[in-house]
């Protein structure tokens, strides 16, 4: 066995906490799992060390809210997505304000703090339409976060609504939007979105969006579908873009990526032909996202994908948060893929691993 002064070279730098590079990244890939996983960990507690006033390695947050689809209409197509319906299916639906003030009264009453909004690309709703919707929500619930519409949706909206993407989040903002999710960004490589999903907002569209958000004083999340078509190559060069953009968000005061989500492909009822991938590597994908996203404090298993065990075994491998319990999700149970959580289930996944569970906000702020 030939000794590598080199590899202890790294292995240092990400002890130290220092960044890396994609050279160092495909190098960090190969490891056994275990050590790739003890680094992500060790990544974690630099990350969270001062959150929480001094208390952050000992805790798992997560949080209570709803994923509402406003409509399934969608003229996108995307090959991976099994949600989608024209306005001529049987099954296509716009969602009506009485029907969302039911959704959010019960999200409430279980003692929820947000909804995530999203919805197919309708071509179309006006934007008074969403307005409306935006200023009903908060004035008929001003304390209830809604974090909505993803880029790819705004690049759409920037096509029908024909105004510039600073007026259109600018506006939504003043009407009551509160953040933005991270949809939509799947691998932010063009020649992968090209074959996936050719019609949807390109990598520098999604981009610009999230710049614009966070140039208004929007806070958003980043995310990642992988396990399709893509190359390790490209994971990195998505992971690296994204931490470029948040060394931009930072020259505007604060970090705006709150927290990164990575998700496998789930390929069930979906028009892509791709093997996706399992536990072993989406653990593998999670644990190099946390030492590269250098600049991101907070990392969310996806249980919603992987199951409530690796979900769990997600918190060794650089997650510091299980994401929310999900009161309703429609677009990957689609696929074919349906886990449920519920507030003891989450308690439970975190005491076991010792740490202390507590409900948190989208900021990340602790509830109570």
């Amino acid at each position: 066995m030939i000794y590598d002064a080199s590899l202890d070279e790294l292995l240092q730098k990400v002890w130290d906490g220092k960044r890396i590079n994609a050279a160092d990244a495909k190098r960090l890939y190969s490891l056994p799992l275990e050590e790739l996983g003890a680094l992500a960990d060790h990544r974690r507690q630099l990350a969270k060390a001062k959150a929480y006033a001094g208390r952050g390695n000992e805790i798992v947050t997560y949080n209570v809210d709803r994923n509402i689809n406003y409509t399934n209409v969608c003229n996108v197509y995307c090959k991976f997505c099994a949600f989608y319906r024209t306005e001529k299916d049987d099954d296509s639906y716009v969602i009506t304000l009485p029907e969302i003030d039911a959704k959010i009264e019960e999200t409430i009453a279980l003692g929820g703090n947000q909804m995530l909004m999203q919805g197919g690309h309708h071509p179309k709703l006006t934007k008074r339409w969403y307005l409306d919707l935006l200023s009903h929500v908060k004035n008929k619930f001003p304390k209830f976060n809604i974090h909505g519409f993803s880029p790819s949706e705004f690049i759409h909206f920037r096509e029908v609504f024909n105004e510039p993407l600073g007026k259109i989040i600018g506006d939504f903002k003043e009407a009551g939007l509160g953040s933005i999710p991270g949809g939509g960004g799947e691998i932010l490589v063009d020649r992968v979105r090209q074959k996936i999903s050719p019609l949807k907002a390109m990598s520098s569209d999604w981009l610009e969006v999230m710049d614009v958000a966070h140039r208004l004083g929007l806070y958003s999340s980043a995310t990642m579908m992988f396990g399709h078509v893509e190359t390790l190559d490209d994971r990195i060069e998505h992971l690296d873009r994204l931490r470029a953009q948040q060394d931009k968000s930072l020259s505007y005061g604060k970090a705006h990526f709150t927290a990164f989500i990575a998700w496998t492909f789930q390929a069930e009822h979906t028009k892509l032909k791709a093997a996706t991938v399992g536990a072993h590597e989406y653990l593998r994908t999670q644990a190099l996202s946390r030492i590269y996203l250098d600049n991101f404090e907070n990392i969310q298993s996806s249980w919603v994908t992987q199951g409530l065990e690796i979900g769990q075994v997600a918190l060794k491998f650089g997650a510091n948060d299980l994401g929310s319990i999900m009161i309703e999700e429609n677009v990957v149970s689609q696929a074919g893929t349906t886990f449920s959580m519920t507030v003891p289930d989450m308690h439970r996944l975190i005491k076991d691993l010792g740490y202390e569970p507590h409900q948190r906000d989208n900021w990340y702020q602790l509830v109570n």
